[in-house]
Order: structure tokens, then C-alpha cells, then sequence
């Protein structure tokens, strides 16, 4: 028999052993605790949880966290698909180059474009206020490279203001021709602004005549850069609410020329876009605003990405 005082401590024991049960069952479920204390043995101070070797726990402040993991209130990690142009090689021609100005007697030596002979460069023209035309060109290719970079093409450019003058007409559609390795460019756009008469408005994409006369045979890329042309032109419209040119064209917005040399040399898809015309006030105004050059360069990858996408 027992006391009051003997059964108590007896019955507080069998509390204390009872509750240490799913205790030591959780310790042996959840391994050692090395280090979960901030400030305890192996831990971190302030740095919180770490796993048995010491190294913060994923999750964790200042742990990386694996690939594809979420950590506590972070939503789910999602896959997105391939950019839409990715694998594609597009090369942007800006028109011109700024040191043209410095170097008249290298650019007006001439080359030989298939169909006679032209002067390597020239060096664009301008507006009333003095915006050149090399660097308009030079403007909407960069933000026209970003565009297309961000839906997944390999961009080149044949320069970027990084030469002292040209390249030369000829050089220039050799770069397109061997871009992407070698292959050569599934595109090349070059981009340029008109210099015509005042009263003279709107854009219109340069396409390549059928030509065959020297090193120049345009059969093969006839057909596509039509297709590429027709794509740009429609979607450049679109994009600026520019008109096509009033003054060529027959209000198409194309207009097809056998005197270029960049265009008959070219082994792949190429088109010349005239954005608008720099000797027009109302035209000029445009091409000098940056807001405008930027609704120019998504109008032109618009229609890039369309006719590359078929």
C-alpha cells in the first residue's frame, strides 16, 4: 500500500514518461538538431536553420536555394517556352556611319555592285535642324537589335559606329551573306530615311530587282524578300501609323530598285527600309523623336518575326 504523497510522484512519472514518447519519436523522424538553434552549437547566430554539416539549410537566410525548389510563401516555379525566334539569324544594316563625314575621299572610292560600279558609301542626309541620317539609322538598329534579341534571334550588325567609315556597299551584304557561322542571315534589313523633296511623306521597303550581271544574281532571293518586304511594310504601318510613301510606289510602300549594290550581291533575304522622309518637316519631326524611332523599330520586328515565323 501507498501514501497519498507516494501515489502522486508515481502518477507524475508516468505523465513525464508518456509525453517523452512522441518526443524522442519526432527526434528520430526529423534526424540530429545539430545547429537549428540560432546561436547554439554549429549554428549560425542570426543566421538561421543549418543542416548536420554546418551549411545553411535550403530555404534558408543567405542559402541557395535548388533549381525548380520554393521556399515558405513563394509561389511555384514555372517553364517558359523557347523565345519565338530562337535559332533564327537576323543581321541589321545600319545605313551610313557618322565618321563617313571625316573620311570623303575613302567613301567616294568606288566597288563593284554587279551592275556597274559605285561608290563604297555616301554619307545619308539629314534634316533642316542637322539629326543625320547615320544617326537615325544607327538609333532604331540598336533598339530594333533589342526587340529581336528579346524574342530569341541572334542579331548581327554589319557596323556600330565601331569602324572609322563604311563598311563599303559591297562589304555589307558579304556580312550578310556569311552571318550565322557561314550559313548566312535568315534576314537582313537595312535601315535607312529618305532624303526627297519637301511634301514628300510616308515610309516604303526597298526589294531587290531580278538581276544577273557580274558577281550579282538576285533569282534566289527575289521571291523571299518580297515576302520579307511586304511583312515589314505592313507591320511598320501598323506600329507608326506612317502612311506609305506619296511620292513612289504607287501607294504601296514598296518599291523595287536593280541599282544597289547591298541588295544585288546579297545571297539571302535583304530589304532596304526607308523609315520616312528627313528633308519633309512633318516627316522629319517624326524620325527626330525618340518615342517615334522606337514604335519604327518594333514595327520592323514585327515584320521580321512574322515572316520568319511564316
Amino acid at each position: 500500500m501507498y501514501d497519498d504523497d507516494t501515489r502522486k510522484r508515481r502518477r507524475l512519472t508516468k505523465a513525464v514518461l508518456l509525453a517523452a514518447v512522441p518526443l524522442a519519436a519526432a527526434a528520430a523522424l526529423a534526424g540530429p538538431l545539430t545547429g537549428v538553434f540560432p546561436g547554439g552549437p554549429g549554428g549560425g547566430g542570426a543566421g538561421g536553420a543549418r543542416g548536420a554539416d554546418g551549411s545553411p539549410a535550403p530555404g534558408a537566410s543567405g542559402a541557395p536555394v535548388a533549381s525548380g525548389a520554393t521556399g515558405p510563401g513563394s509561389a511555384p516555379s514555372t517553364r517558359t517556352g523557347a523565345a519565338p525566334l530562337t535559332g533564327k539569324v537576323v543581321v541589321i544594316d545600319p545605313g551610313h556611319n557618322p565618321g563617313n563625314f571625316q573620311h570623303p575621299a575613302e567613301i567616294s572610292e568606288t566597288v563593284d555592285v554587279g551592275t556597274h560600279r559605285k561608290e563604297c558609301d555616301t554619307t545619308g542626309t539629314s534634316t533642316n535642324a542637322g539629326y543625320t541620317e547615320a544617326a537615325f539609322t544607327l538609333d532604331v538598329s540598336r533598339r530594333l537589335r533589342t526587340v529581336l534579341q528579346g524574342k530569341g534571334a541572334t542579331v548581327e550588325f554589319t557596323h556600330d559606329a565601331d569602324r572609322p567609315f563604311g563598311p563599303c556597299v559591297d562589304e555589307r551584304a558579304r556580312i550578310g551573306n556569311a552571318a550565322g557561322g557561314g550559313r548566312g542571315a535568315d534576314a537582313v534589313v537595312s535601315v535607312h530615311a529618305d532624303g526627297s523633296a519637301v511634301g514628300h511623306r510616308g515610309h516604303h521597303v526597298i526589294l531587290p530587282a531580278l538581276v544577273k550581271a557580274g558577281a550579282a544574281d538576285t533569282a534566289p532571293i527575289v521571291g523571299p524578300s518580297r515576302t520579307l518586304g511586304e511583312r515589314i511594310q505592313a507591320a511598320f504601318a501598323r506600329a507608326t501609323g506612317s502612311a506609305p510613301a506619296n511620292y513612289l510606289g504607287g501607294g504601296t510602300g514598296l518599291h523595287v530598285r536593280d541599282d544597289l549594290g547591298g541588295l544585288n550581291l546579297s545571297t539571302v533575304p535583304k530589304v532596304f527600309v526607308e523609315c520616312g522622309n528627313m528633308r519633309d518637316p512633318d516627316d522629319a519631326a517624326l524620325l527626330a523623336d525618340p518615342a517615334w524611332r522606337q514604335k519604327a523599330a518594333q514595327g520592323i520586328a514585327d515584320g521580321i518575326s512574322t515572316y520568319l515565323l511564316g
